[in-house]
């Protein structure tokens, strides 16, 4: 009898894997070290931005009260205000001042119309004519319109990206609270492994753990590598004795049914809990989970294209939310099936496909070579594609769920 019903299914496994995960200490870091991660606790605004009312755009600061009749209008310039000097005249009725974009808005004036909204007056170097009337507010940004000091600027929880970072600096913050960089130890196995600076001989030098360390540096975390174990159930009991202090370890190879794959043995007898293996998963099935204390265990795939397909969806949502994270999950978007795919029903399968728009649609169109070993596919791809697990047969044009890749350049 089939296997198959017996393997978890991807969602689950997720969720598995996340209900193991929370957000690690907090630690004080400098505002550009933030990036990527989220905030540790609320954040209250030290000052109120803009700290005045200031122009939107060069032009002309006026009362709109001298706007009423027939256009033009026509004002006399009082003075001209520059971004980062105060005014030094109020806008009385029948005048005007010349103001850059960001300059604080003189007193007595309630709008700026904008410079090509006017025109010279010939022979008159001192005053200008308004070609068109505007209301309160036009082109003004209101003091506090950014933050307001001591409201809330920022809760916690929130993803920093480079424009909450910019608010920050903004309010003169150099370092932020956020979660500590999840510390990641990165292990191959294999007695056919070398390293690049080896001659390959009749092996084959290691990709994996360096392109999961890569992986693992783009999601946030700060990977170690620990080399290559040799297949002995010695060797990778002496590999992974030395993990006291990560968050997270991971291992590529070793984790399936064969006489070499000695890696769920090890963990066995380092007291390492397993959680869950194999997973209804193309390519990735043979996945462990394992626990020790706050450690994870993730054993991945040897597969070069199988460690980094199970790196997308269960490693990286764990690094994330151990950075504090909330939102996880891969992100998703609807496109078009270019082609035909069929498989038996059992297993979901990600196909690397490349995604291109046509006709306000992303079309994807599956790969040639799908081989979990095909290292080079995965070069060409920009996006996975969701297969799910009960279908047996997607159709030329088929709706399908893309997965935008983390990997790319």
């Amino acid at each position: 009898m089939s296997d198959t019903p017996a393997l978890l299914p991807v969602e689950e496994a997720r969720a598995r894997i996340l209900g193991l995960c929370a957000p690690l200490p907090t630690e004080w870091v400098p505002t550009d070290d933030a990036l990527g991660r989220a905030l540790a606790e609320d954040l209250r605004a030290r000052r109120t931005l803009p700290p005045w009312d200031n122009s939107a755009m060069d032009g002309y600061a006026v009362s709109t009260r001298d706007l009423q009749g027939p256009m033009p209008v026509r004002l006399a310039v009082g003075e001209t205000v520059f971004a980062g000097k105060r005014p030094t005249r109020e806008v009385v009725p029948g005048t005007c001042a010349r103001i850059m974009t960001g300059a604080p808005l003189p007193q007595g004036a309630d709008a700026v119309v904008m410079r090509e909204r006017t025109r010279p007056v010939p022979g008159a170097p001192d005053a200008v004519a308004i070609l068109e009337a505007v209301g309160p507010g036009n082109f003004i940004r209101a003091r506090g319109e950014d933050a307001r000091e001591g409201d809330v600027l920022l809760r916690r929880g929130t993803p920093l990206g480079i424009p909450e970072l910019g608010l920050l600096w903004a309010q003169g913050l150099g370092t932020v609270p956020v979660p500590r960089r999840p510390r990641v130890a990165v292990l191959s196995t294999g007695d056919e492994l070398c390293r690049v600076d080896e001659p390959p001989g009749d092996g084959i030098v290691d990709t994996n753990a360096p392109t999961l360390a890569l992986a693992v540096r783009r999601a946030g975390g700060v990977p170690t590598l620990l080399g290559i174990a040799r297949d002995t159930r010695e060797a990778v009991l002496e590999a992974l004795s030395h993990v006291d202090g990560f968050d997270v370890v991971l291992t590529s190879a070793g984790v399936s049914v064969g006489d070499h794959d000695f890696v769920k043995d090890a963990l066995e007898a380092l007291g390492v809990a397993q959680r869950f293996w194999r997973v209804a998963l193309k390519p990735g099935k043979p996945l462990v989970l394992g626990q020790r204390g706050a450690t994870l265990f993730l054993g991945l795939p040897g597969n070069p294209t199988s460690s980094l397909v199970t790196f997308e969806l269960f490693v990286r949502p764990a690094l994330r939310r151990l950075l504090g994270l909330e939102d996880v999950e891969p992100p998703r978007v609807s496109g078009r099936l270019e082609g035909a795919l069929s498989k038996a029903p059992g297993l979901a399968h990600f196909v690397r496909v490349t995604a291109t728009w046509r006709a306000g649609e992303l079309w994807a169109r599956p790969l040639g070579t799908q081989t979990s070993g095909a290292l080079r596919s995965a070069t060409a791809a920009t996006h996975l594609l969701h297969f799910p697990r009960e279908s047996n047969s997607l159709t030329d044009g088929s709706h399908v769920e893309l997965l935008p890749l983390s990997w790319l350049a």
